[in-house]
């Protein structure tokens, strides 16, 4: 009779462990998908044939439920070049309360290390927000957990991001790449001003020199001998550095 109890028990604590484990991490985010309105869009700009150190920058909003976390990353590429004057009155603890979200984070200013892209259905036609005066279009979402941080908060550590991408490296330009222990090569795809104001496309070549690399790492910069890209069918695997420089695996 104990030993049927203590069964009876166990069953119902591992349905419990079950329930909550199905609510933390199956639970559905799209309930947060319309909190940032849509609205028309009326910023445009020519980039040109070549983007190579393109200034732009990102929103990108963290949404929570339970142990999941939900991100829409939103840039200004055909919108704008951010401009800083409405950059710099972002309030970013603003937009979170307005939009209802865990966080909300503004990545920039950045700058392009590739010399074009091409954008697929998922990243080019995204909903069109507007954030202080500046139009962004979402480009891409992430979903991770509370234990594996939000976008970039961890160094040197992949994140999947849900985007269709081809980035385009032409012969001539100089690469910047990031191989790990393990061989897996990343390619920086576009370098930070927000930890060093002061970073320039020409300091990238001798970047390794400043980073605290982990043990096993290295970092190198090369001249292309011929046309390169990286393509995310659905998904890029992405790396952040200390200066939150951004690099995507080539696969």
């Amino acid at each position: 009779m104990i030993q049927s109890k203590t069964w009876k028990i166990l069953i119902l604590v591992l349905l419990i462990i079950a329930i909550v484990l199905i609510y933390l991490f199956c639970g559905n985010m799209q309930e947060f998908e319309d909190r940032i309105p849509s609205v028309e869009k009326t910023q445009f700009i020519d980039h040109g044939d070549d983007w190579r150190n393109l200034r732009y920058g990102e929103i990108i909003a963290v949404y929570r439920k339970g142990a999941k976390l939900s991100m829409e990353v939103y840039n200004t590429v055909n919108s704008n070049e951010l401009p800083q004057d409405l950059w710099e009155k972002i309030d970013t603890d603003a937009l979170a309360k307005e939009y209802g979200a865990m966080a909300v984070l503004a990545n920039g200013p950045r700058h392009w290390v590739i010399n074009k892209i091409e954008a697929g259905y998922v990243s080019k036609d995204g909903k069109i927000a507007n954030f202080g005066g500046i139009e962004m279009i979402q480009r891409a979402t992430l979903h991770t957990t509370i234990i594996n941080g939000s976008l970039g908060s961890k160094k040197y550590t992949e994140n999947v991001v849900n985007r269709e991408t081809t980035y385009y490296y032409l012969k001539g330009n100089m690469v910047y790449e990031l191989t790990s222990p393990a061989g897996d090569v990343y390619r920086m795809q576009s370098y930070s001003q927000q930890i060093d104001p002061n970073l320039d496309i020409d300091d990238l070549e001798t970047l390794g020199d400043k980073l605290d690399l982990p043990f096993g790492w290295t970092y190198r910069a090369r001249v292309l001998d011929e046309d390169s890209k990286l393509t995310a069918d659905g998904k890029a695997y992405i790396i952040n550095d200390e200066l939150l420089n951004t690099y995507q695996k080539m696969r």
